[in-house]
């Protein structure tokens, strides 16, 4: 009988295979398990609950061949290396997949591939392990305690709203927080205010402006109108003079190295990624890419990390690099390093390229544009890290006049530092605030100067709410509270979309009805389990069973007795708890007389006839009818002539023939806005397959016009294209804006307010 000479290399993914192989030659054969081949079963909870919460796993639908051909490799080799993704998840990945292959090969060993480059395979092929058990059960109780909320409290939400709708643990709690921020932007109250901004000049200068900071040497809220003129007139009265001036060099350190949430947060800033598409990308760079004669080629270290520790040689890379591209004094003397945050885990190095020979400029022709834009900005980011600081020199200058203190604050870059490859001003994704106006402060200005008051500017101001979440904030929101852990973020977004919890509008998310009562009723009734200090408190617990610090069982009893407790208390008051959720709409059912009372659907809310299920009519709300009869007037069914009228259903609204069941012809509700490019057609709304919401033609695929923003039928008063679209930011509210040149208009100005809103 031969000897086994071969080993056997097992990852998650098939491009990652291929790339490994490249590297490791004739001496291995590097298969894929294509990401887990085990899960608990979808028909039943799969937890034994009594004997110390032990899962029940089945082998993954489609799996089978998978671990049939794992099987046969594992015979014919020496050792078997188990290379899945370096976390919790690919430990676990490993693990099942060991159990598979034990009883015919049992030399089984666990690697580590932070990247997927020569040295970094080779490196982590010298530091072979077992699987580490404590990370296994880890990975294992926060399955189960999603497994157990998920199969308890959905069948809870079930029975009160209806068939079909789920709860997850920590989606729950996202939830919850983009629920509270709409509900807190509803109740807000702006408060008035007043900026008064003086124009000045000396006798030899150009004029320049100043903000009143002070009155008799304190700060004062100028809170209306009437105060404003009031203080203006005083202003007027008064001589100036220059009382402070004071210029100092500020530095600007460049930010850490991308991790995850960082990641996720600068793409959607500045390319507009989603989350979700951030790590899909991000995945393919550090599983690899063809580079032509190069072969595949691992971009980039492992995705999925919340530290920001580079390793000696990855720094001394970018120092080689910064000195060869832009000088000395571009480099630092010393290399920079960044603290961790204090619930980093630190298991992984920060985001960075591998190899730095792979300029982007270098490989541009390899990369599509998105994979490309995505690998640049982790380049710049890490080659930012050890770059000299930005230097600005900042000027303020102070006025006064009677009891009226103004200032004047200004910089320019003196030197630019790591912004030369990274401009991270305003990437943040933040309001920019409301700017008052500004100009170059002049130079020689000294204290004592006399300064004439030209022009005094008073302006009105409104306190403003805090923004909607959109995705980089929330992520944000997520990680500041300790809610989730960097390979969940993506995914928890992805869940409340996919539910109809929420959806994007602007790039905003927006809680939908349907995600308030969910949230409102779980909330109400489960308010432990979907509190967000217990949540983070419950990831602090999970990291103790990976470092050893507690038991797999104590942390699942202090987690699910109290779970329970909950449950058994409001499983007892379903009927009672739906019958609340009920209300009567003091209409009667135009089929059969009887009341008419307000469903849930997966599109909202509802009216439908008690009598159901003998009478199934249902239709929308009233409110939503009237809306509707003024776009569906008047229409004619296509099939048999009669009256179309709006109905309701588990989908939301459309438009049925009033002949129904005769004539069953039914077509969805329109903009009642000609399509603008094939004019047959009609404007709709749609949904992607994430629900982002867009307008495609009522012809489509005959007319394939398609718009991300609603247009309206009205033609550009620039370049007269045949339509305009709506467009919202955080910084400029609402406005409309031709797609064709690029102008922007306000609603009021041209006096289409009322045909924008449909």
């Amino acid at each position: 009988m031969a000897a086994k000479t071969k080993s056997l290399i097992i990852v998650e993914s098939p491009s990652k295979a291929k790339t490994i192989n490249k590297y490791l030659g004739k001496d291995y054969i590097v298969e894929a398990s294509f990401g887990h081949i085990k899960n608990l079963p979808k028909s039943k909870i799969g937890v034994d609950v009594e004997n110390n919460y032990s899962p029940t796993y089945v082998t993954i639908k489609g799996k089978g061949e998978v671990l049939k051909k794992l099987k046969e490799k594992a015979k014919k080799v020496s050792d078997i290396y188990l290379a899945t993704d370096p976390d919790r998840e690919g430990e676990a990945i490993a693990w099942h997949v060991a159990e598979e292959l034990q009883p015919v090969n049992d030399n089984i060993y666990r690697v580590l591939f932070h990247e997927i480059t020569r040295s970094g395979i080779r490196e982590a092929m010298n530091n072979k392990r077992k699987i580490d058990d404590k990370l296994v059960y880890s990975q294992q109780a926060r399955r189960i305690m999603d497994r157990l909320v998920g199969y308890q409290i959905s069948p809870f939400v079930w029975k009160t709203l209806y068939y079909g709708l789920s709860a997850g643990r920590v989606q729950t709690v996202a939830l919850r927080l983009i629920c509270e921020r709409t509900e807190e932007i509803e109740r807000f109250v702006p408060v008035e205010y007043w900026s008064i901004i003086g124009q000045f000049k000396t006798d030899t200068s150009k004029d320049f402006f100043a903000k009143l900071v002070k009155i008799d040497g304190k700060s004062k809220q100028i809170g209306s109108e009437e105060n404003a003129k009031s203080i203006v007139r005083e202003i007027k009265k008064q001589s100036y003079a220059i009382t402070h001036v004071q210029k100092k060099d500020i530095r600007r350190n460049p930010a850490p190295p991308f991790i995850t949430s960082t990641l996720q947060q600068e793409a959607a800033s500045r390319l507009r990624f989603s989350t979700k598409k951030t790590m899909t990308l991000a995945q393919r760079l550090y599983e690899g890419v063809d580079l032509g004669d190069e072969g595949s080629v691992g971009l980039i270290t492992y995705m999925r990390t919340d530290s920001v520790r580079l390793s000696d040689e990855a720094v001394a890379a970018a120092r080689d690099y910064i000195y060869s591209n832009y000088g000395k004094e571009y480099l630092p003397k010393e290399p920079r390093r960044f603290k961790k945050a204090k619930t980093s885990q630190d298991a992984h190095e920060a985001i960075r390229p591998t190899m730095l020979e792979h300029e982007p400029k270098k490989i541009k022709k390899y990369l599509e544009k998105d994979l490309y834009l995505l690998y640049e900005l982790i380049w710049n980011r890490f080659i930012a890290t050890q770059m000299q600081a930005a230097v600005y020199e900042q000027l303020n200058v102070e006025i006064e006049g009677g009891k009226f203190t103004f200032r004047a604050s200004g910089s320019v870059i003196k030197f630019r530092g790591f912004l030369q490859i990274y401009d991270d001003v305003g990437s943040n994704g933040q309001d920019d605030k409301e700017k008052d106006p500004t100009s170059p402060i002049p130079a020689n200005l000294y204290v004592g100067q006399e300064v004439n008051l030209l022009d005094i500017l008073p302006k009105q101001h409104f306190t403003k709410p805090p923004p909607l979440f959109n995705e980089a904030s929330l992520v944000r929101e997520l990680e500041s509270l300790g809610i989730g852990r960097p390979s969940t973020y993506s995914l928890i977004i992805s869940t409340i979309l996919e539910r109809k919890y929420v959806e994007l509008k602007d790039r905003q998310i927006h809680p939908t009805d349907l995600g308030r009562q969910v949230n409102k009723l779980l909330i109400e009734h489960f308010p432990d389990i979907f509190n967000v200090k217990f949540t983070a408190a419950m990831e602090d617990e999970l990291d103790t069973i990976a470092s050893g610090k507690q038991s797999y069982k104590k942390v699942l009893d202090d987690f699910y007795y109290p779970f329970t407790e909950s449950l058994e208390m409001v499983s007892k008051k379903t009927t009672e708890i739906k019958k609340a959720l009920q209300e009567e709409t003091g209409e009667e059912c135009d089929d059969c007389g009887r009341p008419m009372i307000i469903k849930w659907g997966r599109n909202g809310r509802f009216m439908a006839c008690s009598g159901y299920p003998e009478c199934k009519n249902t239709k929308p709300l009233a409110h939503e009818r009237e809306h509707l009869k003024q776009v569906v007037s008047n229409t004619a069914c296509e099939v048999c002539g009669s009256e179309m009228v709006v109905k309701g259903g588990p989908f939301g609204a459309f438009l049925g023939c009033s002949k129904y069941p005769e004539c069953k012809n039914t077509k969805p509700i329109t903009l009642g806005i000609a399509c603008p490019k094939c004019r047959e057609g009609e404007i709709l709304e749609r949904r992607t397959k994430r629900k982002r919401v867009f307008y495609g033609c009522s012809k489509y695929p005959k007319c394939d016009f398609a718009s991300w923003d609603k247009p309206v039928m009205q033609a550009c008063p620039s370049c007269d294209n045949a339509y305009i679209v709506e467009k919202y930011s955080q910084k400029k509210g609402q406005f409309l804006k031709c797609p064709e040149c690029k102008n922007e208009f306000d609603p009021d100005e041209i006096n289409i307010a009322r045909q924008a809103s449909g």
